[in-house]
């Protein structure tokens, strides 16, 4: 490993971390990537991996919009390995009130330049004829995509780029100063700049971060080819996501590449324990199947738990975490974290924002709207 002073540290290799660190290569940095266990972990590994276009505020659909353009531009580097594959996604209306929200989103999407189209109820079951008989409609949003992230993470930190990027796994960073990236070896990391992109983690280097952990559980099936061509979703997922207390459960279901159906999705704030949770998982399952009547035929593999880190106002922290910094802080300390469920799909627009903010360099999109700052106007940072 080369002793060269990096230009940043990036704290984090998960989607998000791995995703900044290669941007900052490509700008022609040279970046040390330290994660605590390994590349593509935790909630990387744990989310479903839907690339999605989002629209419940103008600054969720700004960044979900652009951040699905790069992952169509980096899809034509990605082999199968990744499981990129545009499938599309389905939001099933289940009554009249439903539908008129999704014929509303279909025109502000459309209008917004994105492919998407109004399904009635015959064209939803030509869709996805395996969707119970009695839905009303939905529409479909024609180039959302997956990815199988932790691959995808891997791949991000080993392409050749104009700078460079070393990682250091299985690695704990105990604090940031001054002086560097403080390590629980007794290392100090002397560096240029530090991101913290290590999702609820970053609580432990900055306290004060306004994260709090969504719990979430995800079922994966055997293969059924066919089952499913579409990231299918209910209309009243967007309610469930965006829930500030309590427990919810929605339908949400991924074909993957090799046949299985990825089963979801539940949110819970009141737990922080990783075991699986049965009446959850059971309330989970019981309302996919209310959509899909085939699915208690099928064979499960395995379930699992992972946390999602969400910020007090639903937006991710994007930029100089100044107002959470310590008295005695590196002085180029910067925020990568707080995307929810969204941290795969927005990884590549989060990186861009983090190098043009740290280069000086115009954006594509205003960074405003993600900046940690926002917090300070609101009253809501603490000492």
């Amino acid at each position: 490993m080369s002793t060269q002073r990096p230009d940043v540290v990036v704290i984090g290799a998960g989607i998000v971390g791995a995703a900044c660190a290669h941007e900052l290569a490509a700008q022609g940095l040279n970046v040390l990537v330290i994660e605590r266990a390994g590349v593509g972990g935790g909630v990387t590994a744990a989310g479903m991996g839907h690339i999605v276009v989002m629209d419940d505020t103008p600054a969720e659909f700004a960044l979900s919009g652009w951040s699905r353009t790069l992952w169509h531009e980096l899809a034509q580097q990605l082999d199968a390995r990744h499981a990129f594959v545009r499938c599309g996604t389905v939001w099933v209306a289940a009554d009249e009130e439903e539908y008129a929200l999704a014929q509303t989103r279909q025109r502000a999407l459309h209008d917004a330049g994105v492919a998407c189209s109004t399904l009635d109820a015959q064209q939803l079951r030509e869709a996805e004829p395996g969707l119970r008989a009695d839905l009303v409609g939905g529409m479909i949003v024609h180039d959302d995509a997956v990815a199988y992230a932790p691959t995808v993470s891997t791949w991000l930190l080993t392409q050749p780029s104009r700078g460079r990027v070393t990682c250091r796994t299985n690695t704990l960073v105990t604090h940031v100063d001054r002086r560097g990236v403080h390590l629980a070896s007794g290392e100090i990391v002397a560096t240029g700049a530090v991101l913290i992109a290590n999702g609820l983690q970053a609580v432990d280097l900055l306290p004060r971060v306004p994260l709090q952990a969504k719990k979430g559980h995800l079922l994966i099936t055997d293969r059924y080819p066919g089952t499913i061509r579409h990231q299918i979703l209910e209309l009243g997922y967007i309610k469930s996501a965006h829930n500030a207390s309590g427990t919810s459960v929605a339908f949400n279901v991924q074909p993957r590449p090799t046949g299985q159906l990825l089963i979801g999705s539940s949110r819970q704030f009141d737990s922080t324990d990783p075991a699986i949770e049965p009446a959850i998982l059971a309330r989970m399952l019981q309302r996919a199947a209310h959509f899909l009547p085939q699915l208690p035929a099928l064979n499960a593999v395995r379930a699992w738990t992972g946390f999602r880190p969400a910020s007090s106002d639903g937006m991710p922290l994007i930029g100089p975490a100044g107002p959470f910094a310590e008295a005695d802080s590196h002085p180029s300390l910067w925020l990568a974290t707080g995307h929810e469920g969204l941290g795969v799909t927005t990884a590549l627009g989060t990186a861009k924002l983090i190098a043009a903010q740290l280069l000086g360099h115009a954006a594509a999109i205003d960074p405003t709207p993600y900046l940690p700052t926002r917090f300070v106007a609101e009253g809501t940072v603490h000492a």
